[in-house]
């Protein structure tokens, strides 16, 4: 999971459980997530980039580089 570009479809921020969609297992499936850094905000539709997986079904994310953000 770790490196992959989801879209935020439930608010992300400290103290917040918020929520991505990632492409997995030849699907699209919502994760739970919270900012790697635990104190940034991503609001809803914002690409971010996954830095960490904590099984089952959380990820931890943190804003798209520069250097990725032509994809957008």
């Amino acid at each position: 999971m770790t490196g992959k570009i989801g879209r935020v479809t439930g608010m992300i921020g400290p103290d917040t459980l918020g929520e991505v969609m990632l492409a997995f297992q030849g699907g699209t499936n919502a994760f739970m997530a919270c900012p790697y850094d635990g104190t940034s905000y991503y609001p809803v539709g914002e690409r971010v980039l996954v830095m960490y997986f904590e099984p089952p079904q959380t990820v931890y994310v943190e804003a798209m580089p520069e250097f990725l953000k032509h994809d957008e």
